[in-house]
């Protein structure tokens, strides 16, 4: 790649100071339902980010951010992961997966008083398995102690969960917002109606699973479908939502590295979404 003084790159704003946003790899694979090497994912995202610059069109130059590295053995070892996300202290948490069973340890760690808090995930799926997987996040953080009505799912698509778990997610009174209400309404109205739902909220995390996207934009995510929600629908997502003071952390998961395409854009894409986090922070009246 050329060199350019006067074009900063993404990665350049990675430091190991002190910053408001912190940025941490969390390469969960072991238990996911499907087999995957999202453990590659973070390291790949990390190294996308030189193909963009540091400037956003909403909110100017990004700050820096800080790299507080990476949870070690995150599947074996959630407990300790958790503790670890618990000492960080950044206003801003953003967590690079890993497959989709780390929303679980990232909220259980951030979220101070889980039944004042809210959850809003991007996702196809409702993950309310059984068990510890990357299909059961939101379920374990209902059993944890998050009221279920302070949980929003924004981009649930059909034919991508079973009638017994759309039930479950009713009869706990979960908030859905599905793929097709998006394609009536916008993905803006989508994210000002669950920041609303939960307004009463002290804190919030937001899980941004990529495989909400249309398979063609996300290649790399085992679970995606056609007819998901687009590349840019996504990013609008992440900035919007992050842009709210009250969320405190968001993850990226369910990329595979090693199943993207050859232009690498589902992990390009995973880059493009740290950079919408920290530009949504920079748009915070906060």
């Amino acid at each position: 790649m050329t060199t350019d003084n006067k074009w900063p790159r993404a990665a350049e704003l990675l430091t190991h100071d002190l910053s408001p946003i912190g940025l941490i790899d969390i390469p969960a694979h072991e238990t996911s339902i499907s087999k995957t090497n999202a453990w590659q994912t973070p390291a790949a995202i990390r190294e996308s980010l030189n193909r963009y610059s540091s400037h956003s069109m909403d909110s100017g130059q990004l700050q820096f951010i800080q790299d507080l590295g990476a949870i070690q053995d995150p599947d074996k070892n959630e407990a300790h992961a958790i503790e670890e996300l618990r000492a960080v202290q950044n206003k801003l948490l953003i967590a690079l997966g890993g497959d989709n069973s780390i929303t679980y340890a990232v909220a259980m760690a951030r979220l101070k008083n889980l039944q004042n808090s809210g959850v809003i995930t991007l996702d196809a799926h409702h993950d309310l398995r059984e068990g510890v997987s990357n299909g059961s996040p939101i379920r374990r953080l209902i059993d944890s102690g998050v009221d279920p009505k302070n949980i929003v799912q924004i981009g649930i698509n059909s034919f991508s969960n079973s009638t017994y778990y759309s039930n479950l997610a009713k009869d706990y009174g979960i908030t859905v917002i599905s793929r097709d209400e998006i394609a009536s309404t916008g993905i803006e109205l989508a994210c000002e109606k669950a920041l609303k739902q939960l307004g009463h909220c002290s804190e919030i995390h937001v899980d941004l699973d990529v495989d909400v996207c249309d398979r063609s934009a996300v290649p790399a995510c085992p679970a995606s479908a056609p007819g998901g929600i687009s590349a840019y629908e996504l990013r609008i997502a992440a900035r919007k939502l992050i842009q709210n003071p009250k969320v405190v952390s968001c993850d990226i998961t369910e990329i595979d590295a090693s199943q993207d395409s050859a232009d690498g854009r589902t992990v390009r894409l995973g880059a493009l979404l740290v950079l919408e986090a920290v530009a949504g922070f920079g748009l915070r009246g906060d």
